[in-house]
């Protein structure tokens, strides 16, 4: 969405911002700053609400989670493992 919206120098910015104020001793200020460049972006509960934007479920995840493992007829999961020498002593 930042692409589409052209806020691309933004999003660098809102880093670099929060870069500075992760470090010791940093202003209120620089925070302040920090806290509306994660709202204006959606990053934050209120920029999203705000942006009206929802997190889209992930189709893929789910439909990778309900697919079963398909085997031969007749042939369960077990029978299909096999033991391997391992080659120790």
């Amino acid at each position: 969405m930042w692409e589409k919206l052209g806020q691309l120098y933004e999003v660098a910015m809102c880093v670099r911002m929060l870069a500075r104020a992760e470090q010791p001793k940093s202003s209120i200020e620089l925070q302040k700053v920090v806290r509306q460049y994660l709202d204006s972006l959606g990053l934050s509960t209120q920029g999203m609400l705000r942006n009206r934007w929802r997190i889209a479920a992930n189709e893929v995840a789910e439909k990778r989670a309900t697919k079963t493992v398909k085997t031969a007829p007749g042939r369960s999961m077990r029978d299909r493992l096999k033991a391997i020498d391992g080659g120790g002593a």
